[in-house]
């Protein structure tokens, strides 16, 4: 895997959602990809229901932060805190 390549967020050529080795298709449309991380992000509130997961939190939450930018700042401090504390 080339430095280049990106294995998290949305990929603009493909319009897929990577997370790492796993591809999800991602509508188009900028409402969508909002009500999809929305609807994540509300799923994984409920993560205690069955079928429902906690898991579903993050991955809305990289759906919402290609397109609102506060999502995406929160986001990215998330990340640079989290590589200071492992690294």
């Amino acid at each position: 895997m080339s430095a280049t390549e990106k294995t998290f967020g949305i990929d603009p050529a493909s319009g897929r959602l990577k997370l790492g080795r796993v591809s999800l298709p991602m509508p188009r449309s900028r409402s969508g990809r909002i009500a999809v991380g929305g609807g994540l992000v509300a799923g994984g509130c409920l993560g205690f229901l069955p079928v429902l997961g906690f898991w579903m939190v993050p991955v809305g939450v990289a759906v919402l932060s290609h397109d609102l930018h506060p999502v995406r700042r929160a986001r990215r401090r998330l990340s640079v805190w989290w590589r200071r504390r492992k690294g």
